[in-house]
């Protein structure tokens, strides 16, 4: 908010979608969900794409925008460039660097309360295996390109914001 960006949840999204009664994607979102798989990315992008417009249209200032959890593979990466070359510009990627230990350890933590289908260690085992085959080479590739912006997310929730002030800070 500080900065002038509008959160979107790529996450938040698709299980909104979900819930949606009478969505056309509910039950294929739910099952690759629960299966720890990366949504097809046409249904990702239109939910992204549909919260951005309706973001800007309410508001022709809000437009910077903070997408959580997106891109999650070269389907992804190919699908935005697709859909967006020319009408968003990639500043920077803000990376939570994490043990998986801790990681699963803070999903299932919050599974007691979250009420998410993927906040079990089985589904949280097969979200590692997804993230290592897919979405650590997108990382590597943003890497190369200078973009970037790594935090160790193994420390306190304070001292994680800290430094995502940090680069906000220094990013605007």
């Amino acid at each position: 908010q500080k900065y002038g960006y509008t959160h979107l949840s790529a996450g938040d999204l698709l299980r909104d979608e979900r819930k949606r009664p009478g969505s056309q994607y509910g039950e294929l979102i739910e099952n690759y969900i629960k299966e720890g798989e990366i949504v097809p990315v046409e249904i990702t992008i239109s939910l992204l794409k549909r919260a951005m417009d309706q973001t800007m249209a309410a508001n022709s200032q809000k437009n910077k925008f903070l997408i959580d959890g997106f891109p999650r593979n070269e389907d992804n990466l190919q699908g935005w460039k697709k859909t967006m070359d020319g009408k968003a510009d990639v500043s920077f990627v803000l990376f939570f660097d994490c043990d998986n230990e801790i990681c699963v350890g803070r999903c299932l933590e919050r599974g007691k309360s979250s009420g998410r289908s993927d906040d079990n260690r089985e589904s949280l085992e097969k979200r590692i295996h997804t993230y290592l085959q897919s979405t650590k080479p997108i990382i590597e590739l943003y890497e190369r390109m200078g973009k970037v912006r790594k935090v160790d997310a193994s420390k306190s929730v304070d001292e994680v914001f800290e430094k995502v002030v940090q680069i906000f800070d220094k990013e605007g």
